[in-house]
Parts: C-alpha cells; sequence; structure tokens
C-alpha cells in the first residue's frame, strides 16, 4: 500500500494514496520540546506531511523524565504511539520484554539496504535473537575540550593536544595555577562529565565491563589502573575543590571551562553547543580524542544514542517503519544535524556535515572529529543477563572514591556482585 519516504521530499504519486482518499495517522513521541531539536523536528516532520498523500504524522512531545514510563502505559493499556525515541542500550531489554515491534520483514522487503545506512557499532545495537527492532537516530562521543588561549598562555602547543594518559597530565600540571591554597586554574579533571567506566574501557582497549561474549570484565588489571589514577586525580585536587568547581559546569557564562577556570574537559562532543550559546564569540578552543592509556592503546570513547521504534500493539507498523525510514535518511538525518549539531547514525550525513557550506570552520571542525572518533567508539548495550548491574558496579567505585576501599577491593567486590548477578538471571 505504502510507496517509500526514506529518499526525502520526493512528492508520492496520487496513485499511492490509500482507497478512501484519507492519509493514515500516526503519533510520533519525543523528548525534543525546545530549543534546535524541538525546531528541526517540528520543520521535518511538516515536510514529510507534505511529501506524500498517505500518511500525517502527529508530534507529540514527552517530557524526558516522563516519555519511557508513559510509553510502558500506553503499551500496558493497548494504545501505545506509532513510534517513539528510545535509548540505543537498552534495545534487547524492550524486544525481550514484547515492548517493541519487530522490524526485520519491513528491511528485507527493502533489500536490507539499511545496514549499510548505518555505523557498523550502531546497527549492532538494534538486534534480538538476529532480528531488528529499531533504527538508529543518532549517538554521540567523548572527546576532549581544550582552551587553546590557555596552552599559549602555559607555553603549550595550542595545536598539539595530549596524547596519552601520560601526556595529560603533563599538560594539566603546566595548565594548573594556583595562590596558595586556592586554586585560580585546574588544568583536568577526569570525573567532570565522564564516568570511570569511561576511563576504564579507554585503558581496557575498549573493553566495557562486559566483552563482546558477555563476559563480566570488571577488575581487570587494566581498569584497577584506571580507578586508581581517578582516585590520584581526586587526591591532587581535594574533593572540596572537584566539587565546587562541579556544580559550576552548564551554567552558561559561569561554566568553569568557558570562563578560563578549567584549561581541558573531556565532555560528549554535542557540548559544543553549549559553547556556542554562552561562550564569547572569540573563545579559543580546539577538540581532540581521548588520549591513548599508553602510546598505541587506541583512543577508546564510549557513545550512547537514541533509536526510532515501534511500540508493540502500534495500529500502523507500515506507516511507522515508513516514517523511521524518512527520519533516518541521509537528507534528513542531514538536516537533524545541521540544525542541531546532533551526531547522526547515517554515515553519509555526518560525512557530508563535514564540508557543509551552511557550516562554519568550527562546525565543520566537530563533525571531522566525529567521524574520526566514531571509530573507536564503544557502544554498551546492557546484557539481557545483567539488566540492573550498574548500581552495583557504582556503589562499589563511589566507596572506593570516599576512602573506604582501595580500587582493587572495590572492583573485586564489583566483580562478584555483578558475576552473581548474572548467574541468578542465566
Amino acid at each position: 500500500m505504502l510507496t517509500a519516504c526514506g529518499g526525502g521530499n520526493e512528492e508520492a504519486s496520487d496513485n499511492n494514496a490509500g482507497t478512501d482518499g484519507e492519509k493514515v495517522s500516526i503519533e510520533f513521541w519525543s523528548f525534543w520540546g525546545s530549543g534546535l531539536r524541538r525546531d528541526a523536528i517540528e520543520e521535518i516532520i511538516e515536510d514529510f506531511n507534505t511529501s506524500q498523500d498517505e500518511i500525517e504524522v502527529e508530534y507529540v512531545y514527552q517530557p524526558w523524565g516522563d516519555i519511557w514510563t508513559k510509553s510502558l502505559a500506553s503499551i500496558a493499556a493497548g494504545d501505545p504511539p506509532d513510534v517513539i525515541v528510545q535509548d540505543i542500550n537498552s534495545v534487547q531489554q524492550r524486544a525481550e520484554a514484547e515492548q517493541s515491534t519487530n522490524i526485520q520483514e519491513y528491511i528485507e522487503q527493502d533489500g536490507n539496504e539499511m545496514e549499510s545506512t548505518f555505523y557498523p557499532h550502531l546497527w549492532e545495537t538494534v538486534f534480538y535473537e538476529d532480528n531488528a527492532y529499531a533504527l538508529p537516530f543518532n549517538t554521540d562521543t567523548q572527546v576532549l575540550f581544550y582552551n587553546k588561549d590557555a596552552f599559549e598562555e602555559a607555553g603549550l602547543d595550542p595545536e598539539t593536544p595530549p596524547a596519552t594518559w601520560e601526556e595529560l597530565e603533563e599538560y594539566a600540571r603546566a595548565l594548573d595555577v594556583k595562590d596558595g591554597n586556592s586554586w585560580e586554574r585546574i588544568g583536568f579533571y577526569p570525573l567532570w562529565n565522564l564516568g570511570a567506566d569511561v576511563w576504564a574501557l579507554n585503558a581496557d582497549n575498549g573493553v566495557s565491563w562486559f566483552d563482546k561474549e558477555g563476559n563480566v570484565k570488571i577488575n581487570t588489571p587494566k581498569k584497577v589502573e584506571a580507578l586508581e589514577w581517578v582516585l590520584e586525580w581526586q587526591d591532587y585536587y581535594g574533593p572540596e575543590t572537584i566539587n565546587s568547581y562541579e556544580a559550576e559546569f552548564g551554567n552558561g557564562v559561569a561554566d568553569p571551562f568557558i570562563s578560563g577556570l578549567v584549561g581541558i574537559r573531556a565532555q560528549n562532543i554535542n557540548y559544543y553547543t553549549n559553547l556556542l550559546e554562552n561562550a564569547p564569540e572569540d573563545f579559543n578552543f580546539g577538540v581532540a580524542p581521548l588520549p591513548e592509556y599508553e602510546e598505541g592503546s587506541g583512543n577508546w570513547s564510549w557513545g550512547g544514542g537514541f533509536v526510532l521504534e515501534i511500540p508493540k500493539g502500534a495500529e500502523n507498523p507500515e506507516a511507522s517503519y515508513e516514517f523511521m525510514k524518512y527520519l533516518t535518511s541521509t537528507e534528513v538525518q542531514e538536516k537533524f544535524g545541521l540544525n542541531s549539531f546532533d551526531i547522526m547514525a547515517n554515515q553519509e550525513a555526518n560525512t557530508n556535515l563535514i564540508e557543509h557550506p551552511d557550516l562554519d570552520e568550527e562546525g565543520q571542525m566537530i563533525y571531522e572529529m566525529a567521524d574520526r572518533n566514531l571509530e573507536s567508539t564503544v557502544i554498551t548495550p546492557v546484557p539481557l543477563t545483567a539488566p540492573d548491574f550498574s548500581p552495583l558496579v557504582n556503589e562499589q567505585i563511589d566507596g572506593a572514591m570516599l576512602g573506604n576501599q582501595s580500587a582493587q577491593e572495590a572492583l573485586d567486590a564489583a566483580q562478584a556482585s555483578v558475576e552473581n548477578l548474572v548467574e541468578q538471571n542465566q
């Protein structure tokens, strides 16, 4: 009945309209309720609705804290939305719980062309028992932002960011400015906006708390060293100083990186939008991959992101899939990225944005860095055998940060707890 709408804004033939001449209505939920993302998605939906005569999409904003609980309630009530934005790392959980729709048949009807559309590590996340249950939409990656003017002031080359953990420490000490007992500038602290888990996988060749086979890999020697390294940074600056700085991040022009109180910070690459909104026009910054644990070990990073799903029980899965195809098409992904500076799941869209004429040099730099960094970015889907493992790990790491146990003791305890959880769920 339906004509594919994934190719952009091409008009559909009148012959493809429903037999009664009315469009199929579908409801799309996301948490994009303000700013650049809302403007972008509303314009994209309007383009879709006018591009063909078969499907009419109604956009429904749901607040971040409510969207997924409301989705579960709507599925249970038999009245779910037709398409929803969901977390990329929990696709398998929803598929196993029969909360989402298997879309493998629609993908196969299109000749399995979808696979080549997306970055491979994102495409892998949408499968459960060899069937696809979602399409990747956008993603992210963790990088270093650094203040080039502060680098010059400290005698560092602003075009040569730190390449290894050892260099990162050297650069941070050069950037540090202290007056008596007060810090006037902090070179770098690893846990501002990144968790210990990111540094653990960076040190351990890109292996997170679980390896690809689902084995628990929490207390490996490299991960223990990574947590010890984090504890050394905390001891150096002191918890009180760290907490006072952390409270200011994200506060507009008072953000310590923007105000010059921090020389280097690790952050999601989409932090660039904060700089656009709050940093002065002459703010001179660079972006670099997370440093290697040691030379040759790899610039491993972590990423998350979101997918598009059809909730279980949606009335019009064919129409829903056509809209999902449209949202993940190159033209539409490029448009969303151009207006939001999100890193899109569509590889060609990101590549096009690297040299997009409507982006300035900084914007193109962000997309070039993202495209390159995604090659060493790890997505960490939650294992089906350990759906609630995170609190078990975080509790032990918190104990180490509070000085209640060593890094080795913390990760040994976490390893044992998660192994026990896996055994209970197998």
